[in-house]
């Protein structure tokens, strides 16, 4: 291709570095709106915490922990040494973080979910989000 060196590539460790800091970012970014939402609606914390925690493992265990070691065995098996730096996802990782946030910027602004509710969604979410991210940066560490 004759654009080809406008691509720019890191080497493929660094993939699981950078798929890292962005599941840290996203789940990160989740907790901290989650929590600003419930700032505003108090009442019942710990039931509200321990709902969140119940269902962001959950979540883990039954879907983010499967697809976080898909993505980190198919960035140690790519075959290019230097592949594009965006491509610690697949496009249908791509896809699907692209409805999550469009259904997440919907809820907020269209008010279809209270504010209450919505930051139990975005606390439970973000949890196993973060929480997928230590896997990154383990196998980052690790090799």
């Amino acid at each position: 291709m004759c654009f080809e060196f406008l691509t720019p590539r890191v080497p493929k460790h660094w993939l699981l570095f950078i798929a890292a800091i962005v599941w840290t970012f996203a789940g990160g970014m989740l907790l901290f709106r989650g929590y600003l939402f419930s700032l505003a609606n108090p009442g019942h914390e710990f039931v509200k915490t321990g709902f969140c925690l119940i269902g962001g493992l959950t979540f883990y265990l039954f879907m983010f922990d499967r697809i976080s070691k898909k993505l980190v065995t198919r960035i140690k098996n790519l075959v290019k040494e230097r592949p594009c730096m965006f491509s610690f996802f697949n496009v249908r990782s791509y896809v699907l973080m692209t409805i999550m946030i469009i259904s997440g910027i919907i809820l907020r602004k269209t008010g279809l979910v209270s504010p209450a509710h919505l930051s139990l969604i975005y606390i439970t979410m973000g949890i196993p989000l973060l929480m997928s991210s230590f896997r990154f940066y383990y196998s980052f560490f690790k090799s």
